[in-house]
């Protein structure tokens, strides 16, 4: 969509800007995409910029010197910064949700993800496979599978979109119109 002039011209395509060829329909697009992708970077480029500096560092401080008590110290504190961060990172922002397709026909769904090395990742999966968690996990909104997912309900242009996701149109609670028959029944 264009605009020209304030008005706005659609094009001869008649699939919506939000439709992807193999993906589906385009129901959630997660507002924190780009600070994921930003912190992980961040925390992978210091990493590798640390294994650079590290005999640099050694060499000029005379740490080799020292004794080995200083010395496991050091390495302790900069290996913890250099691999346990970037790890960690990963383990808490892998199943964010980017964005997420739905296909009609199949009733399939497509989460789009990071994976390890920042790459965009696709996980396929059925309404009838997404899981919602007893207890409300802190980096989890439903299991796709066995993957952990997370999404921002408030995020869903259509709430009818999550609702389908999670199951709670198929559920067995009684709806409104239906309870006021019964009241109307009785």
């Amino acid at each position: 969509v264009t605009s020209f002039q304030g008005v706005a011209v659609r094009g001869l395509g008649t699939s919506s800007p939000h439709d992807h060829p193999e993906h589906g329909r385009l129901v959630y697009k997660g507002n924190l995409a780009k600070t994921v992708l930003g912190v992980r970077f961040f925390s992978y480029s210091t990493s590798v910029f640390n294994l650079f500096m590290m005999p640099y560092i050694m060499l000029q401080s005379g740490i080799g010197v020292e004794s080995l008590l200083v010395q496991a110290a050091f390495y302790g504190l900069i290996g913890f910064f250099t691999f346990v961060t970037p790890v960690t990172l990963h383990i808490l922002t892998k199943g964010y949700v980017i964005r997420l397709y739905y296909k009609d026909e199949v009733d399939t769904y497509t989460a789009i993800t990071y994976n390890a090395i920042l790459a965009e990742k696709a996980t396929v999966f059925h309404q009838k496979d997404v899981k919602i968690p007893d207890i409300t996990k802190m980096f989890t909104t439903f299991y796709a599978k066995t993957k952990s997912m997370l999404v921002n309900p408030t995020l869903f242009p259509n709430p009818q979109d999550y609702n389908h996701l999670m199951g709670y149109d198929k559920s067995s609670f009684f709806k409104f119109e239906e309870l006021e028959e019964i009241k109307e029944a009785d």
